[in-house]
């Protein structure tokens, strides 16, 4: 299946886009990256000056899951200006510069980065009220694509995204790092990172259900393209994110933990994926889920089907279940449920590793 993606009137390799962060330091990191199969590459943030950052400033929590006290870019806007992105663009990088967090840094370097040839921008704030003021200037100043990164931390993200859609800003990418949080080595009983007081920010698998949450609900409101970012592990999130209405899948700790070269296998896997569900294309998959989001809580009646012939007997169900309702017995073939304790909260059929166990509504 073609996994070649248009965002904004631009022709991606895929849709996957690497959010800003360690692994777009700089033009060599970003080229790397785009032969890897990146669709497009976001630059870490640039601001009036260069980072400062702690040691150690990244650690991972566990196998899909980081805390990172690293700030912005540690290079100065003018080397991104004269060197990174010209080297990056040179090598068929598509660019997103990303610029924070005020006003007065949009006006000192948007029009640079975009001389420079980044393909559009993103403005990051930690302050929604700084973020507005920036998103109009940019505007102003650019015809070329401007998308607001929103955080989970600011008091209504997703009122925010619509009002910033409002004022004309072109895209979302939902969603930013979430935190400060707080992770402990218990061999030396000190904090992970330097950040102050040990403090980070919480990205990896963690996010998805918060990233996907805020997608699906600006995706709803809107047909302007939303970048789900968060999460991203495998291709099956991928699917998730572009099923609650992504339009590109933004990638970050993915790569870090597992290798720059394992974009190639989210890519394949992707295709795959697609494919075997059904879809003719990715375009299919985009907002596929949107139309069974219940504007209320609702009751779906299920029942439960069991297929031996699929159950591997790894008694995961049994294990999970809270009230103690389910029999699991080889000899017999046989997974019984006693209706009497079971509240159908579903979680044994989530876990089942197989098509064992599974929900059927009726």
């Amino acid at each position: 299946m073609d996994i070649r993606t248009e965002l904004f009137g631009i022709q991606l390799q895929s849709p996957f886009i690497i959010g800003s962060g360690p692994l777009s330091y700089g033009a060599e990191g970003m080229i790397r990256l785009h032969r890897a199969g990146a669709g497009a590459v976001v630059t870490k943030t640039i601001r009036d000056t260069a980072a400062d950052n702690p040691y150690p400033h990244i650690a991972a929590v566990d196998k899909s899951t980081l805390i990172n006290a690293e700030k912005w870019t540690d290079y100065p806007a003018e080397q991104w200006i004269e060197a990174e992105i010209p080297t990056a663009k040179r090598a068929g990088v598509i660019l997103g510069a990303s610029i924070g967090h005020t006003r007065e840094e949009v006006e000192h370097w948007i029009e640079a980065l975009d001389a420079a040839g980044a393909d559009f921008f993103e403005l990051v704030s930690y302050q929604p009220e700084t973020i507005r003021p920036m998103a109009e200037r940019a505007k102003q100043l650019t015809a070329k694509p401007v998308v607001v990164k929103i955080s989970p931390n600011w008091p209504d993200a997703a009122a925010t995204a619509r009002e910033l859609l409002g004022l004309g800003v072109d895209g979302i990418t939902a969603i930013d790092s979430v935190g400060p949080v707080l992770s402990i080595d218990i061999r030396t009983a000190r904090p992970r990172v330097g950040g102050q007081s040990g403090f980070g920010w919480l990205t990896g698998s963690a996010l998805k259900p918060v990233a996907l949450r805020y997608v699906a609900e600006i995706a709803a409101g809107s047909s302007a393209p939303v970048i789900g970012l968060g999460g991203v592990m495998r291709a099956e999130d991928a699917v998730e994110m572009l099923m609650a209405g992504a339009a590109a899948v933004g990638v970050c700790s993915a790569p870090m933990l597992r290798g720059v070269e394992y974009l190639q296998k989210l890519n394949s896997d992707l295709a795959r994926l697609v494919e075997s569900l059904g879809y003719e294309s990715l375009a299919a998959v985009r907002g596929a889920a949107l139309t069974h989001l219940y504007p209320q809580e609702v009751h779906r009646k299920f029942s439960f089907n069991f297929d031996a012939e699929s159950c591997i007997w790894c008694g995961l169900c049994v294990e999970v279940c809270p009230y103690a309702a389910r029999k699991l017995n080889k000899s017999e073939q046989s997974n019984l449920l006693d209706e009497g304790r079971c509240r159908y909260c579903g979680l044994c059929a989530s876990v089942c590793p197989t098509p064992a166990l599974r929900k059927t509504e009726v």
